[in-house]
């Protein structure tokens, strides 16, 4: 039979190289075991937050530490005209890491420079000013891994 402090040793000692362990005392034993936090599963169906604006809203996920958006934005929405009245800020200024569901859309920078995002593309925008709008007639949908706690918000944009 194994000896039950020596299995509770090797617990506490994994249990920091994994970051879904958890430890807790065992009421009988008095004995630290580990144990693994529940598999969470969620949906933008039940988000935990939605910032609405005209033409289109973002529906935010907070799971296992990150915050993650759903940008859904329908034809002729523009950020510069629906959403920076709220943010507070002519552009937006928020860091973006990105999917592209469907849909099209330009991202504009202060200098000049633009590019097309489209069905597929991952993305990455720095946190300089920039605009963007939905090109064509096609909604335009992305989820968000990075700046997503921060987007369409009066604190966030105005840094």
């Amino acid at each position: 039979m194994r000896d039950p402090s020596r299995a509770a040793f090797l617990f506490r000692r994994a249990a920091p190289l994994d970051p879904l362990a958890s430890l807790v005392k065992d009421a009988p034993t008095g004995i630290e075991v580990m144990t693994m936090l529940d598999v969470v599963l969620r949906r933008f169906e039940s988000p935990d937050e939605t910032r609405v604006f005209e033409k289109g809203k973002l529906e935010i996920v907070r799971l296992g530490g990150v915050t993650i958006g759903k940008a859904s934005y329908e034809p002729g929405w523009r950020w510069s005209q629906h959403v920076s009245p709220g943010a507070g800020t002519p552009l937006c200024e928020v860091e973006h890491v990105g999917l592209v569901l469907s849909g099209r859309a330009m991202a504009a920078m202060k200098d000049g420079s633009q590019i097309e995002l489209s069905a597929g593309s991952l993305f990455y925008v720095p946190p300089l000013p920039h605009d963007s709008w939905v090109i064509g007639d096609e909604p335009y949908v992305s989820l968000h891994f990075l700046g997503a706690d921060q987007y369409a918000t009066n604190n966030a944009e105005s840094r």
